[in-house]
């Protein structure tokens, strides 16, 4: 028996549809509005929606919104969206990366957490166990003390390295993994350092199939991707249109590397639009409509050229391979 959960409740796996596995919606970063960092913020949820509205028109059915705790989330707005836009949103419990920790924790969060300065403050006092025990609370109860409820876990570490701190939320994700069998997602800063938390997962008795592994495109090397395939994990390649970290011809090249070697049921697709220069409606950007607009047709004909059947690997990445990863296993 296997469910997806999303903010307005537990669906079958076959209602999830053709997903993004890895958006922002609506967030205001503390670390980035302390910085005055404007094209950070997605602070209008009217704005938001238009872009979830286009994704929707083009067939798009569910969203994976990966805001965690300490990238500004506002939960009843993206609750909200969902809900006019008619589209599934999962939330997301668990932790970031730790420059981000820097900034101020909001009032709001105090009461739950207790009366901590920053982010920083809070994770360095608090125990493993403490923060296990906040990720399994917005699992199972909801997110921030709404009734909404996260759909998977997440961790990050920065580039090129793993802090203690990273390492300890690592630990309590896991260990509410345990408790909740939620999915869980791994931020890779440019992709670095997937090898080394699989080590520190695999320590904690997690099965790397319950694992994805974020922005994989900005890391393209074929031989890291398939070591990271052979642990039975999800690679996300999560930053379709963002030319500045290299052309698309890249991605699509590595995606099909890990299919000829026989890893197309682990890959998943999206776009991380997390700037209001990357959304239509808020900045001219690409916008939320562009992967399954424009990518996914540039795609097949990539693949099919290439001697796949590029319909079939679409349905893949954006409806059975999410259906999967996504899924609460009981």
């Amino acid at each position: 028996m296997s469910f997806i959960r999303t903010l307005h409740g537990d669906i079958d796996p076959k209602q999830l549809g053709f997903t993004y596995s890895h958006e922002h919606i609506v967030c205001r970063p503390p670390y980035w509005a302390e910085k005055g960092e404007d094209d950070l913020l997605l602070d209008d949820k009217e704005k938001s929606l238009q872009d979830v509205l286009d994704f929707a028109k083009h067939g798009g059915r569910s969203i994976v919104d990966a805001t965690a705790v300490d990238y500004g989330r506002d939960v009843e707005a993206v609750s909200e969206i969902a809900k006019k836009a008619g589209v599934h949103v999962i939330g997301t419990a668990g932790f970031n990366k730790s420059f981000l920790w820097e900034a101020k924790l909001p009032e709001k969060l105090k009461p739950a957490v207790g009366n901590y300065e920053t982010f920083y403050e809070w994770i360095d006092r608090a125990s493993i166990h403490q923060l296990a025990e906040f990720v399994i609370k917005e699992v199972e109860e909801g997110l921030e003390g709404t009734p909404y409820k996260a759909g998977q876990v997440k961790f990050g570490t920065g580039y090129n390295r793993i802090t203690p701190l990273e390492e300890k939320t690592i630990r309590a994700v896991a260990r509410a993994h345990h408790e909740t069998k939620a999915p869980i997602h791994s931020h890779t800063e440019a992709g670095t350092m997937a090898l080394e938390q699989i080590e520190i997962l695999k320590s904690e008795g997690v099965d790397l199939s319950f694992v994805s592994f974020g922005h994989m495109d900005r890391n393209p090397d074929p031989y890291y991707h398939e070591q990271i395939a052979k642990t039975g994990a999800f690679l996300s390649f999560d930053g379709i249109g963002k030319i500045k970290y290299g052309p698309e011809s890249t991605r699509i090249r590595c995606i099909l590397e890990l299919v000829k070697k026989g890893y197309e049921n682990q890959i998943l697709i999206s776009g991380d639009t997390a700037r209001k220069s990357y959304y239509k409606h808020y900045d001219y950007g690409l916008g939320l409509a562009y992967i399954i607009a424009k990518w996914v047709p540039r795609f097949i004909d990539e693949a099919d050229r290439a001697g796949f059947d590029g319909e079939r690997l679409v349905r893949l990445f954006f409806v059975e391979n999410p259906a999967r990863c996504f899924a609460f296993k009981k």
